[in-house]
């Protein structure tokens, strides 16, 4: 079964940073595309940007463009989110998960496993 694991994140202040890594059980991982979303408090999911199956192809929101990047080691089957300049309304749970596809996708419907999810809290 394929499991995706989620580690870092916490808390940080405004401007500070913060990374987060997601590793998968499987190898067949390096073969797909993998987003990372968030989702706040009363809020739904939503896209932050993901990678495309070898890491040659990235695409962000644009509310993290230019703060936030990802980049992924196959031959670790991992994935990592750098995030800085972080800013309070970056504060949600933050997934990642593997797309059906091996290009980016960045409505949740494309994607078939998650991590468990990843507390992130910004303070100002």
């Amino acid at each position: 079964q394929v499991q995706l694991v989620q580690s870092g994140g916490g808390l940080a202040q405004a401007g500070g940073s913060l990374r987060l890594s997601c590793v998968c059980s499987e190898r067949s991982f390096s073969s797909f595309a993998v987003g990372w979303f968030r989702q706040a408090p009363g809020k739904e999911r939503e896209f932050v940007g993901g990678i495309n199956w070898s890491g040659g192809s990235t695409k962000y929101a644009d509310t993290v463009k230019g703060r936030f990047t990802i980049s992924r080691d196959n031959a670790k089957n991992m994935v990592s989110l750098q995030m800085n300049s972080l800013k309070p309304e970056d504060t949600a749970v933050y997934y990642c998960g593997r797309a059906r596809t091996i290009s980016i996708i960045n409505n949740t419907g494309a994607y078939d496993y998650w991590g468990q999810g990843t507390q992130v809290t910004v303070s100002s």
